[in-house]
């Protein structure tokens, strides 16, 4: 890991394409400024790891079972309901 003192004002670059620039040091708080191309994706760490822990916990409650059970349900519901009219209500032609 590369680890850089910066000054409020000062910058670094990645690559050839993005800078970082030190906007102002506030106690334990640093604000930053990113110019990157807009194909570049920025995002903060907090959230990346917080959507890895939804997708592992959604794929950790996968039950076949269940999502059988509720296509049969689906189904049976389906088969119960009413015909739906060609044309929504407010469309019909009067008699």
């Amino acid at each position: 890991m590369l680890v850089l003192s910066r000054k409020a004002s000062q910058s670094f670059v990645l690559g050839d394409t993005i800078e970082i620039t030190v906007i102002e040091i506030s106690g334990d708080r640093v604000k930053i400024a990113i110019d990157a191309p807009k194909d570049v994706q920025i995002l903060r760490k907090e959230l990346i790891e917080v959507k890895q822990t939804n997708l592992e916990s959604a794929a950790g409650s996968f039950d076949p079972a269940q999502l059988s059970k509720l296509k049969k349900t689906f189904q049976s519901v389906r088969k119960d309901a009413p015909a739906a009219p060609a044309t929504p209500p407010d469309e019909q032609p009067e008699e």
